[in-house]
């Protein structure tokens, strides 16, 4: 798998598969937005972590937090490690590395590899930036945040790439309503919008250099 790591460090500098992949999981009623036309001081700025990892029997997975229920638009879902950029920040991929050491206590032996397209998400109205990299510590110990991470998912590799795991379906949403969209069935739980739309990136670059 090392192999892999340089040749997904290498492909995230070439040109990338940005918004037609990350569609692929967008919900139905998704309104398309053209990112360069939206003024840069209308949104706020955040990062997340796509951290690649490996477990006691070096299998590759990806760890993503399941939040607690808050009242929030976000609330109870599954996302990566990630939030907003804070002004002591140098830029978005020290907010991914504070924040994925804030929600699941990784920060040793993190190695940027680079970025993916960014997502601008409408109800929150931030702009996501993907930072991806990888931990080379074998069966890295992880600590969920106590009051923002209710459960650390581990998405393997091998399960992200099988499309037996990508359906769709209603999601209900915290105001009563449902919403119809594809997610990822992982461990059981729907993962699905932004965070959807960001895996379904990483892996459309993972299936051209594996």
């Amino acid at each position: 798998m090392e192999h892999i790591i340089n040749k997904l460090e290498q492909k995230l500098k070439e040109g990338l598969p940005g918004e037609e992949a990350q569609y692929l999981m967008a919900p139905v009623t998704r309104a398309k937005y053209e990112q360069k036309a939206l003024d840069e001081t209308s949104f706020k700025l955040s990062a997340v972590m796509i951290l690649l990892c490996r477990d006691e029997n070096n299998d590759w997975f990806i760890p993503l937090t399941e939040r607690f229920a808050y009242d929030g638009v976000h609330s109870g879902q599954v996302s990566f490690p990630g939030g907003k950029f804070d002004a002591s920040d140098v830029d978005l991929v020290t907010t991914a590395i504070r924040e994925c050491e804030e929600e699941i206590g990784v920060k040793e032996g993190v190695q940027i590899l680079g970025k993916l397209s960014r997502l601008y998400i409408p109800v929150s109205n931030f702009m996501v930036q993907p930072v991806v990299g990888y931990c080379s510590i074998k069966n890295v110990f992880m600590t969920k945040h106590v009051r923002e991470v209710k459960h650390i998912v581990k998405l393997k590799l091998n399960d992200l790439l099988d499309e037996r795991i990508v359906k769709t379906g209603s999601i209900p949403l915290q105001n009563g309503s449902k919403l119809k969209a594809p997610y990822f069935d992982i461990e059981g739980l729907k993962v699905w919008g932004a965070t959807a739309m960001m895996l379904s990136e990483f892996k459309a670059v993972l299936k051209e250099i594996v």
